[in-house]
């Protein structure tokens, strides 16, 4: 029997009996006894989906027992009613209930537990192979009915219970295989985050659960929840919180986010920087949370041990053993299952049960091997049985490789019992202990002073403010550098000192040296900040102590105010330095690059005399020489300059071997020299430059820069064809030939890159992209590189300006020339004075005017013509002026400048012929246009005339017909009228017949039928004059009922069609006239 097909509104289900009655089930009304819903639904023998319906229906409202029932007696019904077909729905939902089950059963059962006993409970594991064996039965059932379970069914059933048994990539698959069909399934969408989120995936985790959010804003479980931990794990608390406190809002009893906002206002009540009041309120109202999540949900290992550390801290040990207990047995993770055995380990130590405290913090351990408050635990308890080498082999455990753990409490213990003497051990061995403790306690020194200057002389933690104030601890480290280093002893008693002053005050050397590895990071405003820290508390010391380190720490805060663009603030820092310390060279460098950087090279170049002057053998001086002459072209000067500080002062010196290199490099490549002896000392200094790279590369293997210096020598071939003179004829294999090598020193400089990302290997790699004709690659290289010089790159504006213009040749594309050009302004505009790029420039503008000459007016404009013919114009006079410049040594050739003008005269003698076929075609382009528009215009105007016209007819045609229509009806009436009236006249017989006259004229009633009954009589009648007596002939009567039948067609009167079908039965043509006939006439 069918149940209901639709679901009535008003969250209903209706139930069809078969017998006529039909039972409304309010799904918002459930009772909580399924026991009159089961006799509904078994009456019924409703298919699956009332079943599932109403079942997850009281899923929903927490009646699990009663979902369960509802689920077995659909599988009892549909195997009594052989509907083997519906089974597999049930037996998924039946294995969704199971697993559901199975979140409230305990997971490690503990055999021995003191306070929370579930020895009688089933564990979760037995949940589990219930569950997997009902999806199995369901996936069997499917297919002997030919009617497998629906996949979308399967997948999220599967997925589910490979989440809950933790078989993460299982369940990524079943969700995706969900995803791919529904991507917005939300329960699909809650699993994968949730995995997400395991695999520290937040980002994309966040993104799932706010998608959740945006499809159902009122979903179970909120993913409000899942949103907040993930911005908690990427350091966003508050957002996190904000995201708790809503769902608070709208789930006033989920017992998770009352957990979480109760952890989160503990964990707020720990912080020192708090005022005293706001900690105690955050601490009561963090517990209270924690408290009323544990009320709603007691099966809960995360609220059980979040509220046993309250209890803990509070001296309930009974409550908080129970809890710990608790935490154990339904723990499903192993953080939380530590937890457990550690709290549990804890209330057992604070009650001096030492046995039991050793075994459970033996098991945490076991559980996680460096876990920081287990391996504390389990020494103390070592020591407690006098197992010294024990507990110090446990806290060596921890804090040694592999993953050692930075636990200050667990370091200072170890150092504590490395320090103390022990019954067996040697002297030797002794002092490789004490050795071993000083070295513990100054890891744990610098550790808490990194960590307080990073917070501004404000201790971060508890645990690290209680190290501070051990007075004990720092007087054990006093005793253990005692007779060996006063110093290290005087620090440790000064800082004694400070626990009992409490003045707390940050060493300002602490506070550069920090400032400077922030510096090396690029955090230039927390190394500004540290730098102006460390020179405020040194101005506040001695005179003496406080100018040594003002020296260093203001040359470093010199040097962030310049690499933060503050060159005013750098300038005056650098002054100052210098009017205290003119000797300081350093300073003086810096001064000189500043000067550089704004052109003043010859300020610059005066200073760095200076520096040599008073430290001539500094390397780094010279390296900065080196570097300045080449920046500023003096080529031959860097060369004289970098060979002198090899052959005189350090023939290793990797910098100089480098700039070497380089050097010849560049000399020999731009040799324009082919005479004979020309073409051997560019091959010389070609094979010099490699022999500089490869000798850096022996000192430094990691030299990137020598790496980038032979890979350009292999790109370029610079020992084969190109060491040489150029020849007149390529090889056929040449281009091969140097693709090949391009595509090896790619290679090379991909290697660079990872570990050199610099502006230099991205213009190499475009280089090589070049040589291969990938010129849209070379340009993407080169935007690259010119990024790392912000766009002021000479020679990379050129490389662009290069690879456009051949990109513009290759494509002939006109707009990639216009590209090209303006690189090479960009170039003349940094670096005015550069000939190469006027060349440029106007053998663009002259290849610009040639590639739109070749092309059709079609593929042109008349603008753009104009343009390139100005620009071909003013080539013309740059050509001109650059074969007529009388100096011999030019970047170019004076005779093919000289060509490149008479060829561009004999071009543009053209011009006007080619602006006046353009102007033609662009006229007879818009003459065609226009043509084709009036066209389309006319032909507008004619169907709009036609389409009126139709409409016009179309309307005269319906008028003419209704005026039909009307006639033909009043006709029809008129006919109805007349048979009427003959009907009564036949009907009313008289026995006597007088007959009149016919000229008599009627009187009354009787006029109007005498007048319709003539139009009867035969044509032998007609010879009567008279206009009323008139007399039909025998072709009228033939064609009046042909048209009173076609008026009835055309009116369609139901009530002419009902007149008229009487008249066709009573009414005839007589062929002779009766006596009665003769009395009515």
């Amino acid at each position: 029997m069918d149940d209901v097909d639709t679901f009535s509104t008003g969250r209903t289900v209706d139930i069809d009996l078969g017998t006529a009655e039909v039972i409304t089930i309010d799904l918002d009304h459930l009772d909580p006894n399924p026991d009159d819903v089961l006799d509904l639904l078994k009456d019924g023998q409703c298919k699956d989906w009332a079943w599932t319906k109403l079942a997850g229906e009281y899923w929903r409202k927490g009646y699990l027992d009663g979902a369960e029932r509802i689920a077995l007696a659909a599988v009892d019904s549909f195997h009594a009613n052989g509907s083997n077909a519906s089974l597999p729905p049930i037996y998924c939902l039946l294995a969704n209930i199971i697993i559901a089950r199975s979140r409230t059963a305990p997971k490690h059962i503990l055999s021995d537990a003191r306070q929370d006993l579930m020895n009688e409970e089933r564990p979760k594991e037995d949940y589990y192979r219930e569950a997997a064996q009902l999806f199995n039965a369901a996936e069997r059932w499917g297919r002997d009915s030919g009617e497998p379970v629906n996949e979308t069914l399967a997948f999220l059933t599967r997925g589910i219970q490979q989440l809950a048994t933790r078989s993460m990539d299982d369940a990524l698959r079943s969700f995706d295989g969900v995803l791919a069909v529904k991507p917005t399934n939300l329960v699909a969408l809650l699993g994968k985050a949730r995995i997400l989120y395991a695999r520290r995936n937040f980002k994309e985790a966040l993104r799932l659960f706010q998608d959740v959010l945006r499809y159902n804003p009122n979903c179970q479980p909120d993913p409000r929840i899942g949103i907040g931990l993930c911005f908690w794990a990427i350091d966003n608390k508050a957002k996190a919180r904000a995201a708790w406190q809503r769902s608070l809002e709208v789930n006033p009893s989920e017992w998770a986010v009352q957990l979480l906002l109760g952890l989160d206002a503990i964990n707020s009540s720990k912080n020192a920087q708090l005022p005293e009041a706001e900690r105690t309120q955050a601490f009561i109202s963090g517990t209270k949370l924690v408290e009323s999540a544990f009320k709603a949900n007691q099966k809960s290992a995360a609220a059980a041990n979040a509220l046993c550390e309250t209890l803990l801290r509070k001296g309930n040990f009974k409550r908080a053993l129970k809890l710990a207990e608790r935490t154990i047995q339904f723990a499903d993770t192993l953080t939380v299952f530590t937890e457990g055995h550690l709290r549990a380990g804890r209330v057992c130590h604070a009650e001096g049960s030492h046995v039991q405290a050793k075994r459970f913090y033996s098991a945490a351990m076991d559980g996680q091997p460096k876990h920081v408050l287990g391996a504390i635990g389990l020494a103390q308890m070592q020591l407690q049985h006098d197992e010294i080498p024990a507990a110090i082999h446990t806290l060596d455990t921890l804090l040694q490789p592999p993953n050692p753990q930075k636990s200050l409490e667990a370091t200072v213990m170890l150092a504590s019992l490395r320090a103390h003497p022990r019954p067996g051990v040697s002297s030797s061995d002794m002092a490789q202990e004490k050795t071993r403790a000083r070295d513990l306690f100054e890891r744990v020194s610098k550790s808490i002073e990194l960590d307080e200057s990073r917070n501004n002389g404000h201790v971060p933690s508890r645990a690290s403010r209680a190290i501070l104030d051990d007075m004990d601890m720092h007087a054990e480290i006093a005793r253990l550098w005692q007779g060996e280093n006063l110093d290290r002893m005087r620090k440790a008693l000064k800082e004694a000192l400070r626990i009992s002053e409490s003045t707390g005050k940050v060493d300002p050397r602490l506070l550069n040296n920090l400032g400077a590895l922030q510096h090396l990071e690029d955090s230039h405003t927390s190394a500004r900040t540290m730098y102006e820290t460390a020179l405020t508390n040194a101005a506040a010391l001695n005179t003496d102590i406080s100018e040594a380190m003002s020296t260093s720490i203001l040359y470093n805060l010199a040097r962030v105010y310049e690499d933060q663009s503050e060159e005013s603030l750098a300038k005056e820092a650098y002054e100052k330095l210098l009017s205290r310390h003119p000797e300081y060279v350093d300073a003086k460098i810096r001064q000189a690059q500043m000067l550089s950087n704004i052109n003043r090279h010859n300020d610059a170049h005066e200073l760095i005399k200076q520096c040599l002057t008073s430290q001539n053998s500094n390397l780094n001086i010279r390296a900065f020489y080196t570097y300045f002459l080449i920046q500023t072209n003096s080529i031959k000067i860097a060369k004289d300059f970098v060979f002198s500080t090899l052959k005189d002062f350090d023939k290793y010196d990797v910098y100089s071997l480098c700039a070497a290199g380089w050097i010849q490099y560049h000399q020999s490549r731009e040799s324009r020299d082919n005479s004979p002896d020309g073409v051997k000392e560019r091959k010389r200094g070609f094979q010099r430059s490699a022999e500089f790279y490869e000798k850096a590369l022996q000192l430094d293997p990691r030299c990137a820069f020598a790496a980038q210096g032979l890979a350009i020598v292999t790109a370029e071939d610079a020992l084969g064809t190109l060491g040489g003179a150029l020849p007149s004829t390529v090889p056929a294999d040449e281009g091969l030939k140097r693709i090949k090598n391009a595509r090896e020193a790619l290679d090379i400089f991909a290697k660079v890159r990872e570990s050199k990302d610099d502006g230099s290997v991205y213009f190499n790699i475009g280089h090589c992209h070049y040589a291969c004709d990938e010129f849209d690659r070379a340009i993407e290289s080169y935007e690259t590189a010119s990024k790392f010089y912000d766009g002021h790159n000479i020679s990379v504006l050129v490389c662009l300006c290069r690879s456009w213009y051949s990109k513009a040749t290759k494509d002939q594309s006109y707009s990639a020339m216009n590209t090209a050009l303006k690189y090479a302004q960009r170039a003349l505009y940094i670096q005015p004075g550069d000939k190469a790029i006027v060349y440029n420039i106007a053998m663009i503008q002259q290849k610009s005017a040639e590639m739109l000459f070749a092309l059709p007016p079609a593929k042109r404009t008349l603008s753009d013509l104009q343009q390139v013919i100005d620009q071909a114009s003013h080539a013309q006079k740059i050509f001109a002026s650059l074969a007529s410049v009388k100096t011999q040594l030019v970047p170019y050739s004076k005779d093919i400048a000289d060509n490149r003008r008479k060829y561009g005269e004999s071009m543009l003698r053209k011009a006007e012929d080619h602006l006046a076929a353009q102007r033609q075609h662009e006229a007879e382009t818009q003459g065609r246009l226009e043509a084709a528009r009036r066209k389309r215009q006319e032909e507008k105007d004619r169907q709009e005339a036609a389409e009126r016209e139709l409409q016009e007819k179309l309307r005269i045609e319906s008028e003419k017909l209704a005026e039909e229509r009307r006639l033909a009806r009043e006709q029809a009436m008129e006919w109805t009228r007349e048979v009427r009236m003959e009907s009564d006249e036949e009907k009313e017989k008289k026995p006597k017949k007088a007959r009149k006259p016919r000229s008599e004229v009627p009187s009354g009633d009787e006029g109007e039928p005498r007048k319709k009954r003539r139009g009867k009589l035969k044509k032998a009648g007609s010879d009567q004059g008279d206009e009323e007596g008139a007399i039909f002939t025998d072709e009228e009567e033939v064609e009046r009922p042909k048209k009173r039948a076609t008026k009835k067609r055309i009116v369609r009167d139901d009530d002419d069609e009902e007149s008229a079908n009487p008249r066709k039965k009573q009414f005839k043509s007589k062929e002779m006239l009766s006596d009665t006939d003769e009395e009515m006439s």
